[in-house]
């Protein structure tokens, strides 16, 4: 299909602090969101999350220095957005911008670049393939509420999940085989790792656990390698999703289990939970208890990726009629 209008494209993405000095408003918007943790009456949300920024920040200063002194991820989703308004060019007139959560460009910003660029109609694509209320949820909620704020009439559509996307599932089969082939034929435990969530968003009816599981069975269908789900980058006094990566490192270790291969599978492009939390934090774990630990690199810009983004924007318009 080609378009006969021009089509705004908003890459939905949480953002992070580019220089160490912003780290501490990055985290006083992210526990600023009432929508995924409520701390204590609302009028109290913003001083607990001024609070809860002060004390975190040294800490979280100390873990993006060691990866250069910030976030990767505008830069990646920017590479990304890039690359799918080339792709695209073909199809029609697009303009693809990346849109984040809680820190520049956010919802504002992006949709003030689409009204300059006098686009007819956005489609909002998360780079989250799996739906959360946390993730997904939280920023069509923000764009729903800032449009009309800024007296933005343009329609927006929505896509909400692509957990078995087909070029997305490819690549990571091609990693995995990667991943796998650099142990030179020795057993290779491959662990899937997600960030995790609060256990009551489950409950409530929240579909993310389902679409790891979609994403890992269509992966496997392609490799034939069977891997153990687990979750990183939990904190706060609730009950999270678990297992939590270090200690299936631990559990394995124990097991016997010499040769490590963690699949960063929410996650599509570099930033501080893949780049510390994976690559240095749990690899230290690993490798501490003698085991050989390997990571499969992010998706970023990948060309096959990439086109699935395509597919699932030129899919979303050609529904619409």
């Amino acid at each position: 299909m080609k378009t006969n209008s021009k089509i705004g494209i908003l890459l939905l993405n949480l953002g992070g602090p580019e220089r160490l000095e912003d780290v501490r408003p990055f985290l006083y918007n992210l526990f600023s969101d009432r929508q995924i943790i409520r701390l204590g009456p609302a009028f109290l949300q913003k001083p607990i999350a001024r609070l809860i920024a002060r004390r975190r920040a040294p800490t979280s200063m100390a873990n993006y220095a060691r990866i250069g002194g910030g976030s990767p991820i505008r830069r990646k989703t920017e590479e990304q957005a890039r690359a799918l308004e080339r792709l695209l060019r073909p199809d029609g007139a697009f303009v693809v911008r990346p849109c984040m959560r809680y820190w520049h460009p956010l919802a504002e910003e992006a949709l003030r670049d689409m009204v300059r660029e006098q686009v007819q109609t956005m489609v909002a694509l998360p780079l989250y393939p799996h739906y959360s209320i946390a993730t997904t949820g939280s920023s069509m909620s923000d764009l729903r509420r800032t449009a009309p704020r800024l007296g933005i009439a343009i329609p927006i559509r929505e896509i909400h999940s692509w957990p078995a996307e087909p070029s997305y599932v490819a690549c990571l089969a091609d990693r995995i085989r990667e991943g796998v082939r650099s142990f030179h034929g020795e057993p290779v435990q491959v662990v899937y790792s997600a960030h995790s969530l609060p256990v009551q968003f489950i409950r409530e009816g929240d579909p993310y656990v389902e679409h790891l599981h979609q994403t890992i069975r269509a992966i496997e269908a392609l490799t034939a390698i069977a891997g153990t789900l687990c979750y990183q980058s939990r904190s706060g006094p609730v009950e999270w999703l678990g297992p939590p990566l270090p200690e299936v490192i631990t559990s394995l270790a124990r097991e016997g289990c010499r040769n490590l291969l963690v699949v960063p599978i929410s996650f599509v492009s570099d930033h501080v939970e893949t780049l510390f939390e994976i690559d240095i934090q749990y690899r230290e774990v690993a490798t501490g208890l003698g085991m050989r630990f390997a990571s499969t690199p992010g998706l970023n810009a990948d060309p096959r990726f990439i086109a699935g983004l395509r597919d699932l924007v030129l899919t979303e318009l050609g529904a619409g009629g």
